[in-house]
């Protein structure tokens, strides 16, 4: 059978999104059953706001996309809180909280120099 895919998913920054994803979802197994419906949630979720608002955003006028990445940094933010409570609570290691913060380091970067490349490019808007 002949693979579909979307233009969105050859971003990089998507795939390292996905990436984050998994790695979430793997630590997040291990927290205790009380986190289920708070922190394990609220970290899942904001993983993967990342990824799917910039899937959205692509294809859209560079304006548009820009703002859902003004989003997915939102939600980038949001996943350093998390592996900071997480690491406080001792459901993470400190190295795990670290390489977390490395990935959401790359990722808040690679959005932003997305974004700028969207700024600097003006056809689309």
């Amino acid at each position: 059978m002949k693979e579909i895919k979307f233009n969105f998913e050859d971003l990089k920054v998507y795939q390292k999104a996905l990436d984050f994803v998994d790695i979430t979802y793997k630590a997040t197994e291990n927290f205790p059953k009380n986190e289920d419906y708070a922190l394990s949630s609220q970290f899942r979720r904001a993983s993967i706001s990342i990824a799917l608002n910039i899937a959205e955003g692509s294809g859209d006028s560079n304006a548009q996309f820009n703002r859902f990445l003004n989003i997915s940094n939102g939600s980038i933010k949001e996943c350093v809180v998390c592996s900071t409570i997480a690491k406080r609570l001792n459901y993470l290691s400190d190295e795990d909280d670290y390489n977390n913060r490395l990935l959401l380091e790359e990722l808040s970067k690679m959005t932003s120099s997305l974004q700028k490349y969207l700024k600097s490019n003006n056809t689309n808007n």
